[in-house]
């Protein structure tokens, strides 16, 4: 039983997730030979200013502000 931990900033869609777990999970069956309804996906859901990548937090970091702004606005704020 393949047990998948997504971690991703906080901000995707119902629609984003669904087409998410999709390709996930098929790709488990054909890949990992798993049975379809073995295959259990969880989201853990981050916020910027829990993350860091270089020494800097994600909150933080103007190379990332497009990304971080676009999943979640209110760190542009």
């Amino acid at each position: 039983m393949p047990n998948i931990t997504v971690q991703l900033l906080a901000g995707r869609d119902i629609n984003q997730r669904r087409a998410f777990v999709h390709d996930v999970t098929n790709s488990a069956v054909l890949t990992l030979g798993a049975r379809r309804g073995d295959v259990r996906i969880v989201f853990e859901e981050i916020t910027p200013d829990i993350v860091a990548n270089g020494g800097v937090l994600a909150s933080e970091d103007e190379s990332r502000a497009e990304v971080v702004n676009r999943f979640v606005p209110e760190a542009s704020a």
